[in-house]
């Protein structure tokens, strides 16, 4: 399900039209633009809501990914649109260059090949880079203390004490 799901994400993002979006339609530019990561973060936070109550349906492991994926798209889908209008960034032509520009944000790398000269692609490059900081960090940190949990009940041993990782256990050890 997971690999589907990602695989259709990047046949949109490869293959939709975004002729609509850009300059001539700002408004609907920046409304989609915006809604899109309104939505993304709502179903992250339901997610970390889940894991942090330990709801049993939670599927955490396969949405959380996913929203990150989705996210990923998202931010390159407008990159890419941004490129279209001159001046907004200088070395990004292709949605692969809006693809690569927005993992190579979202790694912190910053090779310096692609850079956002406009306004409006400093703007969304700043919006990626603290949506990346809130969303996506908070999201992955609760899978991956998920993980460890689970890990921790399958072999019977506890890996998350009452003090982080490291710190005691209910023995004080």
């Amino acid at each position: 399900m997971g690999i589907a799901a990602a695989t259709a994400m990047m046949l949109v993002y490869c293959f939709v039209p975004l002729d609509h979006f850009g300059d001539r339609r700002p408004v609907l530019s920046w409304a989609v633009f915006i809604a899109l990561l309104a939505a993304v973060a709502l179903l992250l936070l339901v997610q970390i809501r889940d894991v942090i109550t330990d709801d049993p349906r939670a599927r955490p492991g396969i949405v959380i990914p996913l929203l990150v994926f989705l996210t990923v798209v998202v931010f390159a889908g407008a990159y890419h649109v941004l490129a279209r209008h001159p001046g907004q960034f200088s070395g990004l032509s292709t949605r692969t260059d809006a693809l690569y520009f927005t993992v190579v944000t979202l790694a912190t790398v910053g090779y310096g090949d692609i850079v956002p000269t406009g306004q409006s692609a400093r703007v969304v490059t700043m919006v990626q880079i603290l949506y990346t900081f809130v969303f996506l960090t908070a999201a992955t940190t609760t899978l991956s203390r998920r993980l460890r949990s689970q890990v921790g009940k399958h072999l019977g041993v506890r890996i998350d004490g009452p003090d982080g990782p490291d710190g005691p256990d209910e023995t004080g050890r």
